[in-house]
């Protein structure tokens, strides 16, 4: 079993004080994995993601029960600048670029914090040109004027040169054509698989989501209802046909919510 680099321990977010959006979310990452967040628009993937990397306040969000655990080590009270110093960087949702600098200068931004010298920044850049050879031939131009593909790229790029641990990645193909899509998650997987670096994504793209993962999490109306490893989630009935659109009606119009239809126990959680 690898280690626990995360620990979500039954976490409950409420924003401006009265509107409960997580209501109880447990889930576990390993070291070195690749864990998806599934769910439609307005499950609370970003939320969680949001409570995991402190940026709930911006958003007058707050964790009002529970517990998250960075290799045991509580992190509620940390600041985002302390989570990117222990290695955990969030990629939002939307890309995010600095639309007035240039790529390159957007990717140097992620080693702002780094303290190991311009050799060791260069040798990353180096890198992430490796991962991502199209940011190569657009470094020189203003992110602004860059497809979304690139912007993408650019936003996950920025957050490897700060060599984080883990990444928390944000609905990554939003608003992307197919086959970036398939780019954007093949470099995740290899990064993964030869940097070691452990994922964190919310993704609605559930199908997508499940052939990358490892381990997955389907949130509804800010509860967890299902999870497993991704393999048996990918061949369960209910997610084919929930998620995966596979049977039920072809536009989704004769399905209700996949608590209404399905009822299950529980299983007992991580709460102590």
């Amino acid at each position: 079993m690898s280690n626990i680099l995360l620990n979500v321990n039954g976490i409950e977010v409420i924003y401006n004080h009265v509107i409960l959006v997580l209501k109880g979310v447990s889930l576990q990452v390993p070291e070195g994995r690749i864990v998806a967040l599934m769910g439609g628009n307005g499950a609370g993937k970003t939320t969680t993601l949001r409570a995991v990397s402190n940026l709930l306040q911006s958003e007058r969000g707050a964790v009002t029960k529970g517990s998250i655990e960075l290799r045991g080590e509580r992190i509620e009270a940390l600041s985002t600048s302390e989570m990117v110093n222990r290695g955990v960087i969030q990629v939002m949702e939307g890309r995010h670029c600095f639309a007035h600098l240039t790529i390159e200068e957007n990717l140097l931004t992620g080693a702002y914090t780094r303290r190991d010298g311009k050799a060791a920044v260069a040798a990353t850049l180096e890198k992430v040109y490796n991962y991502f050879p199209r940011l190569k031939t657009r470094r020189t131009s203003q992110a602004a004027y860059t497809s979304g593909g690139e912007q993408q790229m650019c936003a996950i790029g920025r957050a490897l040169m700060a060599s984080p641990k883990m990444v928390l990645l944000d609905e990554p193909s939003m608003g992307l054509a197919p086959q970036i899509v398939e780019e954007v998650f093949e470099i995740v997987k290899d990064l993964n698989t030869r940097e070691q670096v452990t994922f964190l994504l919310a993704e609605q793209n559930t199908n997508m989501a499940l052939r990358y993962a490892d381990y997955g999490y389907i949130l509804e109306n800010g509860r967890i209802v299902m999870d497993g490893a991704a393999a048996s989630l990918r061949e369960n009935q209910d997610v084919k046909e929930f998620y995966l659109g596979v049977g039920g009606a072809a536009d989704g119009s004769a399905r209700k919510s996949f608590k209404d239809v399905k009822s299950y126990k529980r299983r007992k959680r991580w709460l102590a």
